[in-house]
């Protein structure tokens, strides 16, 4: 924990934050869905499994899940470069707490807007492999966010965070409480 909390310490230019998250960017937004496509289109044909194909609704809800999903994302990055002064990598972590903005709806909104981006284009793809891909990799964030992030920004910010974490859900959101 106290890797995590020693790089939260240092404030990176705008510059640098917008470069780091644009090469994380890459692996999210590019490289990984890329490889759930890739691999699970060999996943299918390999086992033999038959893709769920309802046509065109395969193509609509796919692609709004994946518009949704990374809308949400970006405003929560976004979010994160300019009002919070970091970026989503541990590395260049948020300065400030952010409660507002996306963050009102949920404390993981990245999180939440990956998976559904991710989910949605399992379902254009009416691949089962790479729903179960995405449901694994969604396990595994979520282990993340719950065994390390939490035990970080509790240590960075305190009771704060705590309040914060009392009111607002982990990763599914809702409207905010008043």
């Amino acid at each position: 924990m106290n890797r995590f909390t020693k790089w939260a310490e240092r404030e990176f230019g705008m510059g640098e934050r917008v470069i780091a998250t644009l090469l994380a960017g890459v692996v999210f937004v590019v490289l990984i869905p890329f490889v759930i496509l890739k691999e699970s289109a060999a996943i299918d044909r390999w086992l033999h499994i038959s893709r769920f194909d309802f046509g065109l609704i395969n193509l609509v809800v796919g692609g709004a899940m994946a518009l949704i999903g990374w809308l949400f994302a970006m405003w929560s990055i976004v979010d994160q470069l300019t009002r919070g002064r970091g970026t989503p990598l541990p590395v260049m972590a948020t300065q400030t707490l952010l409660i507002t903005g996306p963050f009102a709806y949920c404390r993981n909104p990245m999180s939440f807007g990956t998976i559904v981006l991710y989910s949605g284009l399992a379902i254009w793809a009416g691949s089962w492999s790479a729903i179960v891909l995405v449901t694994s990799f969604a396990a595994v964030l979520i282990a993340y966010l719950k065994t390390i992030e939490e035990k970080e920004l509790e240590a960075r910010f305190g009771q704060s965070y705590m309040e914060y974490k009392e009111t607002t859900p982990f990763i599914i959101p809702s409207m905010p409480k008043k």
